[in-house]
């Protein structure tokens, strides 16, 4: 079996700039670019290996939405579980563990999501399934069959990773790394009619403590205190007013040289020893 995880969220939510609470949209609610790749990745998977691609989401009832999307594009079956909007990503992972009942092959996750944007649910999952975890891919090469799956990521630098990743294994995959198919008419009026599975979900155990919501105040920098000995020597330092500065240059060099002239650049202000 090959699991592709959705989320519903709003993709346009409306925030109280005063209090910061967020207020959503059905009409505008959906799965992110990431979770559609995902979509796309299981679906290729489940292909190569002779799968199936059963899709899981965790939320309310309008969350079928999104199931009914992977259905429409060939998905054979949609669960969902009951479970809050605003519960922790833990508690997301454990729902979505339990709905599925068994160990996927491998399940595949959008890196990010559209409200949290934290992409820490796929490492949830690993932890629950005791599986194999390789998050952030931009690309994978499939095998004809399990254990021959490779993967490639993106890490700082420009550099790129290449895994062989074994099963069962969670992956999470970017959102430009395939684009969704089209769903053919007749899968959609399917899915239209196709009954979702509804997993019910208890409540957390645990309670988190309350939770201050305020305007988002930046902490201030510390500065050295202004040298001169009157107010407005002191002012004239805090504003650089009388210090000299350079105009402004368009420059036209070849490569090597404009690298030099960036670094040099970089020394003067300070940015480099």
């Amino acid at each position: 079996m090959i699991a592709v995880c959705l989320k519903w969220a709003d993709h346009r939510p409306d925030v109280d700039p005063l209090t910061g609470a967020v207020h959503t949209d059905p009409r505008s609610s959906g799965a992110s670019d990431a979770d559609l790749a995902a979509l796309e990745w299981a679906l290729r998977l489940a292909e190569a290996w002779g799968d199936e691609v059963v899709a899981v989401t965790a939320g309310p009832p309008g969350a079928d939405a999104v199931l009914r999307v992977a259905l429409a594009v060939g998905a054979g079956r949609a669960v969902r579980a009951g479970v809050a909007a605003d519960v922790a990503s833990e508690d997301v992972a454990a729902a979505l563990v339990a709905a599925l009942g068994v160990t996927p092959a491998v399940v595949v996750c959008g890196a990010w999501s559209v409200d949290r944007g934290s992409g820490s649910v796929p490492a949830y999952l690993a932890a629950h399934l005791g599986a194999a975890q390789a998050l952030g891919l931009v690309s994978m090469t499939i095998g004809a069959g399990p254990g021959e799956l490779q993967a490639e990521r993106r890490l700082d630098g420009g550099r790129r990773e290449r895994l062989r990743v074994p099963t069962p294994a969670v992956l999470s995959v970017e959102g430009g790394s395939a684009p969704l198919r089209r769903a053919p008419l007749g899968g959609v009026l399917r899915a239209r009619a196709a009954a979702i599975r509804a997993y019910p979900v208890a409540p957390p155990a645990h309670r988190e403590g309350p939770v201050r919501v305020a305007p988002y105040r930046p902490r201030p920098r510390l500065l050295a205190a202004p040298s001169g000995e009157t107010a407005r020597e002191r002012v004239l330092t805090l504003t650089g007013a009388m210090v000299e500065r350079r105009a402004a240059q368009t420059l036209f060099l070849p490569p090597p040289d404009a690298a030099r002239e960036i670094l040099d650049r970089l020394r003067t202000w300070g940015y480099l020893q």
